[in-house]
C-alpha cells in the first residue's frame, strides 16, 4: 500500500513516480515490480472528517500497467501537473517520470449519508 497522488481520465487512473528521493532506480521500486509482476490492482480515495456523517470512500479496481514514456505517458503527467501545483513548482515531474495506469474495470462507493455501498460494474455506469 502506497499513498499517491493520482488523475482520472476517463476509466483510468494514472499517478507518477515523483521526484521525492527514493532507496532505489523507480524501475526497481516493489510498486513498479509488483504491477509488472501482477497486474490486478486497487486504489482506494478515502475521505475522512471528525463529522463522521460527511465520511465517504471510492474503490477503483482494474488492471495496472506501468507506462515509460509515449503519448499516454506525457498526457498523464500533464494532468497531474494541472491538478497538482506541488508538481509544477516544488517537486516538478520530470518528462521522463515512470507512470502507472490502472485502467479501471470495478467501482465501488460509499458515503455515510447513505449506508448502503454502492457498486459499478464499470465507472460511470450505475450497478
Amino acid at each position: 500500500m502506497v499513498p499517491v497522488c493520482f488523475v482520472l481520465l476517463g476509466d483510468t487512473l494514472y499517478h507518477a513516480i515523483d521526484a521525492k528521493p527514493k532507496s532505489t532506480d523507480a524501475r526497481r521500486l516493489r510498486r513498479v515490480r509488483n504491477v509488472r509482476g501482477n497486474p490486478v490492482a486497487a486504489l482506494l480515495v478515502d475521505h475522512y472528517v471528525e463529522d463522521w456523517r460527511r465520511l465517504w470512500y471510492a474503490l477503483f479496481v482494474g488492471r495496472a500497467r506501468v507506462i515509460e514514456h509515449g503519448p499516454e505517458q506525457q498526457r498523464a503527467i500533464a494532468a497531474l501537473k494541472r491538478k497538482y501545483p506541488q508538481y509544477r513548482r516544488t517537486l516538478p515531474l520530470a518528462r521522463d517520470a515512470l507512470v502507472i495506469a490502472i485502467d479501471v474495470r470495478r467501482l465501488s462507493h460509499w458515503q455515510a449519508s447513505s449506508p448502503v455501498r454502492r457498486r459499478a460494474a464499470h465507472p460511470g455506469r450505475p450497478a
